[in-house]
């Protein structure tokens, strides 16, 4: 399925969901849902939302709203939910989670895909949910992802980080990828942007310096990913990202990380437990420990193309393999 179509067949089933939802009865409680930016793995997780609360046959409707990955719009957002008097909010993305936190107070903030909500401040702890704060956790297994990146390269020495300084998910995860680098005896070679638009530019200034690239949970360079991966392939970088959900889509050699479409069937039955009458207090941070939240995409027409060959062993633990421009899941 190529690109386009797959955005298509997406926009089309989101008009439908809202077309069913703009027929709520006129008191319905509206439910604001905002995301950061767009891109495959916040698309997919905004579609598992929708999909939940739809099933649920909630009394609901949905005010959908996207930043396009500026803090200004996101702030703004958070104002219009807040004077609109929504019943419940939903932010997709630690910058769009903490906009809803900052200004809304006095009814509930459901997050979705933050790393870090406690270094975040959306709640104190993993283990319960804030007054009026709770959600859904994508802290990303790191190590494992970089532990993939070191076996498709067994000679790496030098590992490539581009993140957004501006997102504090990013700043965390930059933080174990460095610790990582030093227990591991390699070289970590790090470049930030701003906006996306300085992705492609930020791996042309450290290419030359590294074996590898990695990319863990960063709505701004993945806004911009495709720049990227072709930067990767022409300077035959190998790329292991966090996004198994672009990863079916932009040739990334590897992505490992969570099912973003089943992380918002998981917000979305939060979001309904709230509706139904339950306190943001009672319900801790979930963080998926299943297998089956987790997908392995590995690209073997990119490793052809960047020289590396792919061990079968680890072709054999790939839930999705995409190879001469097929694509199949296991």
């Amino acid at each position: 399925m190529s690109n386009r179509f797959a955005k298509l067949l997406y926009a089309i089933g989101c008009a439908g969901i809202l077309l069913l939802l703009s027929c709520a009865p006129k008191g319905a409680k509206v439910v604001g849902v905002a995301k950061f930016v767009s891109h495959p793995a916040l698309d997919a997780l905004e579609k598992g939302i929708l999909d939940e609360l739809s099933a649920s046959k909630a009394d609901y409707k949905v005010d959908l709203q996207n930043a396009n990955a500026d803090m200004n719009t996101a702030a703004q957002i958070a104002q219009h939910f807040k004077q609109e008097k929504v019943a419940l909010a939903v932010g997709i993305a630690t910058p769009m989670a903490q906009a809803l936190a900052n200004q809304i107070k006095d009814r509930p903030v459901i997050y979705s895909a933050v790393t870090d909500p406690v270094a975040a401040d959306l709640v104190e702890s993993m283990d319960k949910g804030g007054p009026n704060v709770t959600g859904t956790s994508d802290m990303t297994p790191v190590r494992e992802q970089l532990d993939l990146l070191c076996s498709l390269k067994p000679s790496i020495k030098r590992i490539g980080n581009i993140y957004a300084s501006g997102e504090a998910n990013s700043v965390a995860l930059a933080e174990i990828v460095r610790e990582y680098c030093q227990e591991h005896g390699l070289e970590y070679v790090e470049s930030t942007i701003t906006n996306s638009s300085e992705a492609r530019q930020a791996l042309l200034s450290i290419a030359g310096r590294i074996d590898g690239l990695y990319l863990g949970n960063d709505n701004t360079v993945f806004s911009a990913l495709s720049g990227i991966a072709e930067v990767g392939i022409d300077k035959k970088i190998p790329i292991v990202t966090a996004d198994p959900s672009s990863a079916e889509t932009i040739p990334v050699l590897a992505a490992l990380g969570y099912d973003y479409y089943r992380m918002g069937l998981a917000t979305g039955k939060i979001v309904v437990r709230i509706l139904n009458g339950e306190k943001t207090s009672d319900i801790p941070a979930f963080l998926s420990k299943e297998n089956e939240d987790m997908t392995f995409v590995l690209n073997l027409d990119t490793a052809r193309k960047i020289g590396i060959s792919v061990d079968q062993s680890i072709i054999d633990r790939a839930k999705v393999v995409i190879s001469d421009d097929q694509l199949v899941r296991k």
